[in-house]
Formats: structure tokens, sequence, C-alpha cells
């Protein structure tokens, strides 16, 4: 019943996001537009269709594991030799949209604790904004330096998704002290410093400190839209909308999915998704380490 009314109101997203854009692309269609359109959207090698496949690709992670959208996209466009400022700007811009649809379906579900979220969400926004203004400056001068510690973070990640693979549920009957204002602030400033990382940091430590899950989740995901709204404001008055075909690429993917994250995560086999999902964001990242320090 549940899932049933999460798949609903994706689908209301889905519908309401699909009508809006095929009304744009008619509209455009009328002007005579649609041609000079279709000629941006091939820029770049198409760089915008393959912004979509990764955008579906991460969504599904992110729907049949909880977490996952940021490490994917991350990991993807470093090896893609994206600028780490503008991988993380990107990501999060699309984010919001995603992330949103992905609130709503939880506050609708009420699986959101509303005092969880402050404690959250508040430390998270100050992260973020430290960590966006610390990345565009770092960005545009250490680019080589910051991306091979990025891609070292995505490769501790992606060491942390394989393990997962390997462990066993475990019944925790005590709730361990959790200092949600570090929390709020470390996830915060790592998610917005290096393109993602919240949900295998925060929500991971809520669920192993034994948070109910549900309240954990949720509640983490609606801090989630508040410090992903709050980067992409931020990186917008640093350094403005660029790259925007890589945006609209990630959010079309994702929006396209999430309505159907619901399904997959009952059909995927989790724990082979875990050893996938780990195996090729180490080697990913590997890659990108060796050529940022060896190229």
């Amino acid at each position: 019943m549940i899932i049933s009314r999460k798949i609903q109101i994706r689908l209301n997203v889905f519908f309401i996001t699909a009508a809006v854009l095929l009304i744009a692309v008619l509209s455009m269609y009328e002007m005579g537009y649609l041609d000079e359109l279709l000629n941006i959207l091939a820029k770049d090698n198409y760089i915008f269709y393959w912004m979509m496949l990764v955008g579906v690709f991460a969504e599904i992670v992110a729907g049949s594991m909880g977490m996952g959208y940021g490490v994917i996209c991350t990991t993807t466009l470093l090896f893609l030799n994206i600028p780490p400022h503008i991988v993380s700007a990107s990501i999060h811009s699309a984010e919001s949209f995603t992330t949103a649809a992905g609130s709503l379906s939880h506050i609708k579900l009420k699986n959101v604790s509303k005092s969880l979220v402050k404690k959250l969400a508040v430390p998270a926004v100050i992260g973020a904004i430290i960590g966006a203004v610390s990345l565009t400056y770092l960005g545009e001068y250490y680019a080589k330096i910051t991306k091979t510690l990025i891609a070292f973070y995505t490769l501790y990640l992606g060491i942390q998704i394989l393990s997962n693979a390997f462990k066993n549920k475990q019944n925790r009957a005590m709730k361990k002290k959790t200092n949600l204002t570090r929390l709020g602030v470390i996830g915060g400033f790592i998610d917005s410093f290096a393109g993602g990382g919240w949900g295998p940091l925060v929500t991971g430590t809520l669920i192993k400190n034994a948070f109910t899950p549900r309240f954990a989740v949720g509640s983490s995901t609606v801090a989630k839209f508040i410090l992903t709204l709050t980067a992409a404001i931020t990186f917008f008055f640093t350094l403005g909308i660029q790259h925007w075909n890589i945006i609209l690429g990630l959010l079309i993917g994702g929006i396209i999915t999430a309505p159907f994250s619901a399904m997959l995560t009952a059909k995927l086999p989790v724990k082979k998704m875990f050893l996938v999902i780990g195996i090729l964001v180490i080697v990913m990242s590997s890659i990108t380490i060796y050529k940022s320090v060896f190229k």
C-alpha cells in the first residue's frame, strides 16, 4: 500500500513534468526553434544525451539503494574530465528537482521527523555554503589537486558501497548517541564540495546508529533537498550557469526514472547492485586518480 502510494505520487510528478516538457517542445517547434535546439544539444560530442543516460542510471541506483545519485554522477563527470566545480554545480542544480520529488513522496507517506530534519538541515546548509564557496575557488585555481582529492573520496565511497554487499542485516535494540549538528555540517560540506556523499555518510550513519529506517531515510532526504537547493543557489551566484546541457541531461534522465524507482526497489537484487556499483565506482575513480597524477 505504501509503495503504491509512493509510486502514484512520483507518477503525478512525472506526468506534470512530461506535460510541461511536451508543451515547451511544441512551442519551440511552432516558433521554428526546434532545429536550433537540436543542434545545441548535439554540441560537445552529444554530452546532453550521455548525461541523460547517466541521470537514468544514477536514479535507478538511488531508487534501489536509497543513495548513490551524487556518487555515480560525480564519478562519471570526473571520468569525462569535467572540472570539479562544474561537476558539483551541475549535479546540485539537477538534483534540486529530483530531491524535491523524493521529499514530497516521503512527506506524503509520513516518513519525515520534523525535529530530525531541523537538526540536520540547519548545519547542512552552513556546510553546503562553505563547501560550494571553497570548491568555486579551488576548482578554478587548483583543479588538478581538487579533482584528485575528490576522486580519492569517491574511491573511498566505492569501497564503502562494495562492503555493503557483504554485510548482514542485524537487529539493533539501542539507538546510539549521534552528534547531528556535526553530522549535518560535515555531510553538507562533503556533498557540496565533492558533488555527492550525503546518502552514504548521513543516511548510512543514522541507520547504523539505530534510527528508525523510514524516518532516517525520509528526514535525511528532506534535509538533502534543502542543502542541495542551497548549494545550487550558491553555485549560481559564484559561477553563474555553466554547461546547462549537463544539468538538463541529468535532470531529464532522473525525472524520467524517478516515478518507477519504487517499483525497481522491489525487483532489483540490492546486494548485487551494491557489488556492481561499488566495483564500477572504484574502477572509474582509480582511472581518474591515475590520469590526474601520472598524466
